[in-house]
């Protein structure tokens, strides 16, 4: 019998596809399914979270207790005057709810309306508005002076009417508005000689005097009118008295 000659098979080598083709492959795969609905791909862990931007860079404005109930400087803000992040510490608010729960009819209303006003504040979109905890160090100190100090360590300014406060605060390097100061400045500038149309409303510390106001409020005490109370006359200037609650102008019938 012949012996069956077996042929041995060599294996074959493994294909060769081109340089680059898998990568290319896997590119091509992964745009396909970045297509498809419902894939989002793989989860990306969370990253470090924003850091919240410091008050400082904020240009804050901190209002004090006075500022709040005396309500004027609201009418300024709605004005567009100042602008920004308006700011109250925690000690303020708590201040300025003592004063709205107070016996005293007249702060009680103060206080309420104070309230009030840092709602419509809050709610506003033109402005930022925030609560800023009083720091550990300074808790046992006045409200004025944890007042001062809040606003030298953000960078910001101070509100206020009160007369005190705001020569701490120059002393301590911080700029205090006063809001007295602020509407003494934006009062109607006479001279003597100016001639002025004015009602005489009242009668003045002397018998003979007439007393009239000024559209902004300035006081003008008219020589010897007091026999025109209800009536207007027309004036001449005679001189201006300074004072700390503001101008007074003295002026002569004409």
């Amino acid at each position: 019998m012949k012996k069956t000659e077996q042929k041995i098979i060599a294996p074959t080598e493994p294909q060769k596809f081109p340089q680059g083709f898998v990568s290319n492959l896997a590119s091509e795969v992964a745009k396909t399914l970045a297509k498809m609905p419902g894939f989002n791909g793989p989860k990306k862990k969370p990253g470090p979270k924003k850091k919240i931007l410091q008050l400082r860079e904020k240009n804050p404005i901190f209002l004090d207790t006075s500022a709040i109930i005396d309500g004027r400087i609201f009418e300024v803000i709605a004005l567009g005057v100042f602008t920004g992040t308006f700011v109250v510490l925690e000690s303020i608010l708590s201040e300025l709810k003592h004063i709205a729960d107070s016996q005293d009819m007249v702060k009680r209303v103060r206080g309420r309306k104070g309230l009030d006003y840092l709602e419509k504040l809050k709610k506003g979109k033109r402005n930022k508005f925030m609560t800023l905890q009083d720091a550990e160090d300074v808790k046992n100190k006045e409200v004025d002076e944890k007042l001062i100090l809040a606003a030298k360590n953000n960078k910001g300014r101070i509100i206020t009417c009160d007369y005190n406060l705001e020569k701490k605060a120059a002393i301590g390097g911080v700029l205090a508005i006063n809001v007295n100061t602020l509407a003494n400045h934006l009062k109607i500038t006479a001279v003597p000689g100016e001639t002025l149309h004015i009602s005489i409303l009242h009668k003045g510390k002397e018998i003979t005097q007439g007393v009239g106001y000024l559209d902004d409020g300035t006081m003008l005490v008219v020589e010897n009118a007091s026999g025109d109370l209800g009536r207007t006359v027309d004036v001449v200037v005679s001189r201006v008295i300074q004072t700390t609650a503001g101008r007074i102008l003295f002026a002569k019938k004409i």
